[in-house]
């Protein structure tokens, strides 16, 4: 039986996912991306409220889960098929104003 590149790559992305660790804590991949990027920081200011509210949520629990040098019961960490990428829709939003802007700054 032959496995397919693409359900190799899947597997890759699933373990490489699995051995950063975030997800033990209940962080969502978008979680940690740095904030003080400007198109995340723009990204993180139009999200609605009640997202921003959870993604809180899941960092104060991960900060609470660290300081106690512990991680959630395996049955409570994000795996990579349930992960949210809930930021991403805005990040490729700013990005793309951002470049129209420099595009229209270049020929003006």
């Amino acid at each position: 039986m032959a496995v397919s590149g693409r359900s190799r790559f899947f597997a890759l992305k699933k373990w490489a996912y699995n051995l950063s660790g975030f997800n033990k804590y209940g962080l969502h991949h978008n979680d940690v991306y740095d904030e003080d990027i400007p198109d995340v920081k723009e990204a993180l200011r139009r999200l609605p409220q009640h997202i921003k509210d959870e993604r809180n949520f899941r960092i104060i629990r991960a900060m609470q889960l660290s300081l106690m040098k512990t991680v959630l019961p395996k049955e409570e960490w994000v795996k990579y098929e349930e992960d949210n990428k809930y930021l991403d829709p805005y990040i490729e939003e700013v990005a793309k104003e951002r470049q129209e802007r420099e595009e229209w700054n270049r020929v003006n």
